[in-house]
């Protein structure tokens, strides 16, 4: 798997915002094949910051409905990686 392809998007969320900024933890969306050793590579390269940890988390899709018709969201992974003291977080995400 390309390093590009497992990174999908960083989500910002109250909750996330708060373990950023108190313990130096990013959160992101990757893709669902993507395993640990992957995604931590893919921090580690893109952004150039020592990554102490990851978790990932399965979110399943929501059942959403319009009227009479009914559907489902994709599932999708989420990963919360840790960073290693003294490593800064991505610029991106400095004023989120």
């Amino acid at each position: 798997m390309k390093t590009t392809d497992v990174i999908r998007r960083p989500v910002i969320t109250e909750k996330t915002t708060v373990a950023r900024e108190t313990g130096g933890v990013v959160v992101f969306e990757v893709a669902r094949e993507a395993t640990k050793v992957d995604i931590r590579r893919a921090v580690e390269t893109l952004f150039g910051s020592k990554v102490a940890a990851v978790r990932t988390q399965l979110q399943h899709g929501k059942v959403k409905r319009q009227g009479r018709f009914s559907g489902q969201r994709s599932d999708w992974k989420k990963a919360w990686v840790r960073l290693k003291a003294g490593e800064k977080v991505p610029e991106f995400l400095e004023g989120a």
